[in-house]
């Protein structure tokens, strides 16, 4: 008994200092060491990993920062690498994103140049399993090469007629067009497995966007002042004639109603 309350005591002591070291490493670290921790894939595993980044960083440096980490990936500098997308939106709320497709080695030390200077906001990784994918492309890669082993074999014999002939022709193109196709998809699959989709989306600090929201709105209070006048004139435009017919209808009521009330005194008068 003694003996496992002293296990117990070892345990949870070593609980303690496991949490006090977490606690005083940076939240930011933590979270990057926690999402690449994530992305080690088992041997043999079919697994295609996407990251997705928010990084915060001074506006006047994101246009400077999305072409150097485009730069990197177009000269392979962490590994094979290719940029899929990349975006700029000016004026004060400047930001910007790139979507590159790297080799897993490279995605650290590319998030890292991205990350420069600058906060990692959030980061999330997942991974889409492939296997059943795979397996039905080599599957059916293996059966289009059967069939097509035995028609070219069929074709080759001596008695075979001119009809029957054309008939093995054409199914043949069409197994080669279906094995060229499970061959581009098997493909695919392999450069998804072997390579990583990182996406990288810059902002300012939350500071700097709320300042280039108000200098925004003050740039935009000149058109949008005139734009509210301007729905202000064509709605009264549009409710004058209206008013105008209200208007003589009301009139018209008004005036029997006291020729009506007229002939009523003029009655009781008598």
């Amino acid at each position: 008994m003694t003996e496992w309350k002293g296990r117990a005591r070892a345990g949870l002591a070593g609980m303690l200092l496991l949490g006090l070291v977490a606690c005083g490493r940076s939240g930011e670290d933590y979270a990057a060491d926690t999402a690449a921790g994530a992305v080690a894939s088992p041997e043999g595993a079919f697994l295609a990993y996407e990251h997705d980044l928010r990084i915060q960083l001074d506006a006047k440096r994101i246009s400077e920062r999305v072409k150097a980490v485009s730069e990197a990936c177009q000269s392979n500098r962490f590994g094979d690498c290719a940029v899929l997308q990349v975006g700029e939106e000016g004026g004060e709320s400047r930001s910007g994103s790139i979507r590159v497709r790297i080799a897993p080695k490279g995605v650290e030390p590319i998030i890292a140049l991205a990350g420069e200077g600058g906060d990692v906001a959030s980061r999330n990784t997942h991974a889409e399993d492939l296997a059943q994918q795979v397996a039905d492309t080599a599957l059916t890669q293996t059966r289009l090469q059967k069939e097509h082993a035995q028609l070219q074999a069929y074709q080759q014999r001596s008695d075979m007629k001119v009809a029957d002939l054309l008939a093995v022709s054409q199914r043949m193109a069409e197994i080669e067009a279906g094995l060229e196709q499970a061959n581009k998809e098997a493909a695919q699959q392999r450069r998804r497995i072997d390579t990583q989709l990182v996406t990288l989306h810059f902002e300012g600090p939350a500071g700097q966007r709320s300042r280039s929201e108000i200098g925004k709105a003050f740039s935009e209070f000149g058109s949008i002042f005139t734009t509210s006048i301007a729905f202000v004139i064509r709605a009264i435009a549009a409710l004058v004639p209206v008013g105008v017919v209200v208007w003589a209808v009301g009139a018209v009521v008004v005036a029997l109603w006291r020729r009506r009330k007229r002939r009523k005194a003029a009655a009781a008068a008598r």
